[in-house]
């Protein structure tokens, strides 16, 4: 532990500040604050050789704690009752997001890695889906950094001109349902879901009625975590990724989902039980902090010059996933009526 520890405070660093930029500027968010400023700082540290244990350490590791106590905050009883409106659409805009990632990064040749960090940022969470998706495919620093990058951009533009498109197509001013749902399924990270549904609450005085649904359709979505990164990581077994000649249970499904699945539960269970969800609330912004700390190790790892010189195609495969998915969820609200 003596030997991470400098890597470990140096990360802490970089944690504190970007935390409260991002809740000072939501619709950008902590973690991306961290990679930029991790990224500033990677060229002024001459030498890093004594804080790489402790920079790999809070990359990795705690990425998959972050995974694991992001699972007290679902309910899984109440996300699936309440968003379940709202699960053909999601099950349609996430297939979407995984279809075209995976054709186009096949058509530009774009690394397998990225094409999937892209596709599951862009179709279930963000940050959070890259972060858990992450560790399971072996991901390199410099991979995570350019798919955050890539969503956080497109986060920015659809909290933006979301609410304008809005009013453009026509969706209800009274009911917050139809607006609810489209941000809830079409915006990629929980910061600019929020961000673009209270805008649409401020607009037209609904109260929080537009952010409470994006938000609940927002976390049947995150649910999706749990099936995608099982499958990815027996896939990867499989394919020998994680150097197993027999794949097991043990090596196809990763611990850290285990333990969320597992936080999951109990938050359900207690929850059923009478408890106060709000016990959780620490874990849930801890998980936020964990993330924002390994996005600090992440920049510190990365160049920011070769982000800039390859980030061309994954900028355009998130496009087109973007367009896709928001596509989809406009058609699907149309076919079942919402709107």
């Amino acid at each position: 532990m003596k030997q991470k520890l400098p890597g470990l405070l140096l990360a802490l660093a970089i944690a504190i500040p970007a935390y409260f930029l991002g809740k000072l500027v939501p619709v950008v968010g902590g973690p991306v604050f961290a990679i930029v400023i991790g990224m500033a700082l990677s060229g002024l540290v001459a030498d890093k050789h004594n804080l790489d244990a402790g920079i790999g350490f809070t990359s990795k590791k705690m990425l998959q704690y972050a995974v694991i106590l992001l699972g007290f905050g679902l309910n899984l009883k109440v996300v699936l009752e309440t968003g379940k409106e709202s699960l053909p659409i999601i099950l349609a805009t996430i297939s979407t997001s995984l279809i075209l990632a995976y054709i186009v990064s096949k058509v530009l040749r774009i690394p397998s890695k990225i094409g999937i960090l892209v596709g599951v940022g862009s179709s279930i969470c963000g940050g959070s889906a890259i972060a858990a998706t992450a560790p399971v495919i072996d991901a390199e620093e410099k991979e995570v950094a350019q798919a955050i990058s890539v969503i956080f951009l497109y986060n920015v533009i659809a909290a933006v001109i979301f609410p304008i498109l809005g009013q453009v197509i026509g969706f209800s001013t009274t009911d917050p349902t139809a607006f609810g749902i489209f941000a809830g399924t079409a915006v990629n990270d929980t910061s600019s879901v929020t961000a673009a549904a209270s805008t649409w609450d401020s607009l037209f005085g609904l109260g929080t009625g537009t952010l409470d649904k994006a938000v609940t359709v927002k976390l049947t979505r995150t649910l999706a975590i749990i099936p995608i990164t099982l499958a990815l990581s027996i896939h990867g077994a499989r394919q020998g990724r994680h150097g197993d000649d027999k794949p097991n249970f043990r090596s196809m499904v990763p611990s850290f989902i285990i333990y969320f699945v597992l936080a999951s539960v109990l938050t359900t269970v207690v929850v059923a039980m009478g408890g106060d969800a709000g016990i959780f609330a620490p874990l849930k912004d801890l998980s936020k902090f964990f993330i924002i700390m390994a996005m600090a190790a992440i920049g510190l790892k990365t160049n920011p010059i070769h982000l800039i010189r390859t980030g061309g195609k994954a900028l355009l495969l998130g496009l087109i996933c973007w367009i896709g998915i928001t596509g989809v969820s406009l058609i699907m609200q149309h076919m079942m009526g919402l709107w």
